[in-house]
């Protein structure tokens, strides 16, 4: 159970990845991610029973989020609906989306070929064969983000999150990086909701409900576990934060908790973290206090 546990977790860190990019890098929250990743997951399902490869299936998955992810960007950028009602109005279309690609609520990948099929081949012991997925494509992903954040463009694009006001006056096109960031984030997200429904071996209209507290949770578990950290060792928080957070729901399973109410449990578990840099700096002001007294 702990190995499946930390597959997931690996999985879902890809999800943490691609929220990243918008809610710290962009300082907005994308609620296009509830959309975008069953849409992932939805449209690289319905491909593999097509007959498409998996890996090609996956692609198509990205490729839609990507879509979902410039409809938002230009509604916030050229249509100027606010951010969080743009991803709303977009999420709420890629449900009758799905449907449409789909043909149903849901969609089973019985008997159909899958990414973990590649390692399955291997004869590894039982969920080793997510963990490597995983692996493989955290280690991608990150080396891709690191290039990118290194580029002009991307030093750009972290310039318009810092300070939009000055990047502009600097001469950089700060709604063009905000389309590009909504596109990439997206991606990466049905990357994430393409993977874990191979790795569930079905696609579900429902299954983007709360996914963007588990994306939180990675983000946040992750920064106040290490506190100040370079943008490297932020990424790779954020997968140990997202493997906690997945260990931490076995723990809650394991003490005999109905699993019906997880999702209780995940914003318990987002607002105890956010609460902690407040506790911190209370007791740290409370401190200075009576050493003052004294």
């Amino acid at each position: 159970m702990i190995i499946s546990s930390i597959g997931q977790g690996l999985l879902w860190a890809v999800l943490g990845l691609g929220i990243f990019m918008t809610y710290r890098i962009l300082n907005f929250p994308d609620m296009t991610t509830e959309g975008s990743f069953p849409l992932g997951g939805a449209v690289c399902v319905a491909a593999i029973v097509q007959g498409v490869s998996p890996v090609l299936a996956t692609l198509l998955g990205v490729l839609a989020g990507m879509c979902a992810g410039l409809v938002t960007g230009l509604l916030y950028t050229k249509g100027k609906i606010p951010v969080i009602l743009s991803g709303i109005l977009v999420m709420s279309a890629l449900n009758s989306v799905m449907l449409f690609v789909m043909q149903s609520p849901n969609l089973s990948l019985l008997n159909q070929p899958r990414i973990l099929d590649f390692f399955t081949k291997l004869q590894l012991p039982n969920h080793y064969d997510t963990v490597f997925v995983g692996l493989i494509v955290i280690v991608l992903l990150i080396s891709v983000l690191l290039f990118f954040f290194n580029t002009n463009f991307g030093q750009a694009y972290i310039a318009t999150g810092d300070n939009e006001h000055m990047a502009r006056s600097m001469g950089i096109r700060t709604d063009r990086m905000k389309i590009v960031g909504l596109v990439l984030s997206n991606g990466v997200i049905a990357l994430s909701g393409a993977l874990i429904a191979q790795n569930d071996g079905y696609a579900d209209v429902s299954k983007g409900t709360g996914v963007i507290v588990i994306g939180l949770a990675s983000i946040i578990i992750g920064e106040v576990l290490y506190g100040e950290l370079t943008f490297f060792e932020r990424l790779i928080a954020i997968v140990v934060g997202s493997i906690i957070y997945q260990l931490l729901i076995l723990l809650v399973i394991r003490l005999g908790f109905d699993t019906t109410y997880l999702k209780i449990f995940s914003a318990i578990v987002l607002t105890m973290c956010l609460l902690i840099p407040q506790v911190k700096q209370a007791l740290h002001l409370k401190t200075g206090f009576e050493r003052e007294g004294e």
